[in-house]
């Protein structure tokens, strides 16, 4: 159908046309820095060992590159003929300038002058477009993840109803968060003020003094909670088989997250099948497909794919679909990003069936851009209490920027 029949279709069903005009990445990084990317990223140097005894003592390849103390993002904008606009954001936490590229002279291409409303099928148009070349994860999907999170914020607007609404409606209004803390008193602090998961990183054997800590942990929460385990891929499957009974004893661990290296796929069901621990897995992971082969092979029991890395809400929503088929539970990962990020991740987690719970730290009582995740930036701040994040009521994505705070934060890239 050419785009002159579509627009006699719309007019005859009393639907003006909503096209897509202009599509517009912007780089965010705080605290605010002028300094060269490239100046930001560092790693352990090469040769660096984990810190353990025996066979334990390798080389690292578990470390990610970390950011000096900075927090990188990219923002997507998308605006149409009739002045709606939307906001969406791509994970971007390493190089998002590359995330801005992909979508300036990839997606935006295919974007423009197409109807925003058609949002399953632009995914696949975006998707489909580098499939046979191989892409299917990293920038790629971030960067779709984007443009999908605006084109949702969009229809939302339209519509006039809030992004819940499209997705089928709400099973609750809100969904509980975890907090974070690497000591006893970190624990107590979170607990006392109304949280009711508390997530630590663990990266060492069972005998080390990293485990007491682990124990010393669950043991500050009781029975007033769960403690949730990251070990962000530092074991090999005898290691995390080890480490996984030792978990199963203390009673209250909510899950092992990333227990193994992502690519280590073939060694998670071994892993599911060996503990009682319940495993999580996922943010890893960019696609339905990859999510597909880790469900039938059993090889998680809670997964957590990133709304803004593994391909936005049309994406996620399928993941989380999947998942519930094969009675998995799922929690939207948020480990860092803005409010176009955190308020995707609420709205899928508040209309798909069996989420549980969403990463969501000191969000209630930030007062800096990071902490906040970006709450500070809007008009009005997405609802969080400790322990528990509301979904917002308004149109779309529910959120209104400041933009004079927004320019503040946004780095220029050439």
């Amino acid at each position: 159908m050419t785009d002159a029949t579509e627009q006699i279709e719309y007019r005859s069903r009393g639907i003006p046309s909503l096209k897509i005009t202009r599509v517009e990445p912007f780089v965010i990084r705080t605290p605010t820095s002028a300094s060269p990317a490239e100046q930001l990223i560092e790693m352990p140097p090469i040769g660096f060992e984990t810190q353990r005894v025996g066979i334990g003592m390798r080389l690292d390849h578990a470390s990610p590159s970390r950011f000096k103390g900075y927090s990188q993002t990219l923002l997507v904008k998308i605006s149409t003929d009739q002045g709606i606009i939307g906001w969406g954001e791509a994970h971007a936490p390493a190089a998002p300038a590359v995330h801005a590229k992909v979508v300036t002279d990839l997606l935006a291409p295919i974007l423009i002058g197409q109807d925003a409303r058609k949002i399953g099928p632009l995914w696949e148009k975006m998707y489909s477009s580098q499939r046979l070349r191989g892409y299917a994860t990293g920038f790629f999907t971030e960067s779709i993840a984007g443009v999908d999170i605006a084109l949702w914020d969009i229809l939302g607007k339209f519509v006039g109803v809030p992004i819940y609404q499209l997705l089928g409606g709400t099973y609750r209004d809100s969904i509980p968060t975890y907090s974070s803390a690497s000591s006893p008193a970190g624990a107590l602090e979170a607990i006392e003020a109304g949280f009711k998961a508390v997530k630590m990183g663990f990266s060492k054997g069972v005998g080390s003094e990293d485990f007491e800590r682990v124990i010393s942990v669950s043991e500050a929460i009781g029975d007033r909670g769960q403690l949730l385990i990251d070990s962000l891929g530092a074991f090999k499957l005898h290691e995390a088989i080890s480490v996984g009974r030792k978990l199963d004893e203390l009673g209250n661990i909510g899950w092992f997250e990333d227990a193994l290296m992502p690519e280590d796929t073939a060694s998670y069901p071994l892993l599911a099948a060996a503990i009682d621990t319940a495993v999580c897995v996922g943010e890893t992971l960019s696609n339905r497909f990859q999510f597909r082969d880790l469900f039938t092979e059993r090889g998680a029991d809670i997964v957590n794919p990133d709304v803004g890395r593994a391909g936005g809400i049309t994406e996620c929503k399928r993941i989380a679909e999947m998942a519930d088929v094969f009675g998995v539970l799922w929690s939207p990962h948020v480990s860092s990003g803005l409010p176009p990020y955190v308020a995707a991740s609420i709205h899928l987690a508040v209309a798909t069936p069996n989420a549980v719970i969403m990463e969501g730290g000191n969000i209630h009582r930030a007062t800096d851009i990071g902490e906040s995740r970006g709450n500070v930036l809007l008009k009005e701040p997405l609802e969080f209490t400790a322990g528990m994040a509301r979904v917002p009521e308004k149109p779309g994505l529910g959120i209104e920027f400041d933009e004079r705070a927004l320019e503040k934060v946004v780095v220029a890239v050439e």
